[in-house]
């Protein structure tokens, strides 16, 4: 993600939201690219004054609806053997498995799959094109589609935006000093955890290597 994000921050603020915008169509057609992580990035960028976070959460929004909608054009127009050709193409995203997963879903769920699929990784993916060769209703495949981009949108870009405002007034007031100490406690505790565990690890091994020995 900090990659994308210093990538992003090198960009204009016009050309950051056509980024999010693209990024998050693209992916929203079926096409498996970093959609949640740009609009992770472009909000933490509005959180130091970069952007825009109306304009982040509007244009996430409208790759979001946009991209689903082509989506299903394409699902509705190549069915099933448009499915498989993606799951030969992006066998670690689009496999077999993934799509049997999704189709559970959307059998399980219906339409509400569709405004579920935007807060799951799989199913941002896969809902335009499944439901489009599913043959959902495009009226309600719409009103579901826009629901769930807009919420996805507009939360996730105003929750990461207002802890990036919290977590850089905290770190701009606390001393380096203090940021030193609790960096040295976090390693210091972090260790003596990993060492705790591995002991308890040890024992129990040599418990069970010795016949009869107290559980």
């Amino acid at each position: 993600m900090l990659d994308v994000q210093h990538w992003l921050v090198a960009l204009p603020p016009l050309a950051v939201y056509l980024t999010v915008a693209g990024v998050i169509g693209v992916e929203s057609v079926g096409v498996p690219l970093p959609g949640e992580i740009t609009l992770l990035s472009a909000a933490l960028l509005a959180a130091t004054g970069v952007v825009e976070p109306a304009w982040v959460a509007a244009a996430a929004a409208l790759g979001a609806v946009v991209g689903d909608s082509l989506g299903y054009t394409v699902g509705r127009r190549g069915g099933p053997p448009l499915l498989a050709r993606l799951g030969r193409r992006f066998p670690r995203h689009l496999g077999p498995e993934h799509l049997a997963r999704a189709e559970q879903t959307f059998a399980r769920h219906g339409v509400w799959a569709i405004f579920l699929g935007r807060f799951v990784a799989l199913l941002r993916i896969l809902a335009g094109p499944l439901a489009g060769a599913l043959r959902v209703p495009y009226g309600r495949f719409l009103a579901a589609n826009a629901a769930g981009g807009l919420v996805w949108a507009f939360a996730t870009t105003y929750l990461l935006f207002h802890l990036g405002r919290v977590a850089e007034h905290w770190l701009s007031s606390f001393s380096w000093a203090g940021l030193a100490l609790a960096v040295l406690a976090g390693l210091g505790s972090t260790w003596w955890l990993r060492r705790r565990a591995r002991r308890a690890h040890g024992q129990a091994d040599r418990e069970e290597a010795v016949p009869g020995a107290p559980r």
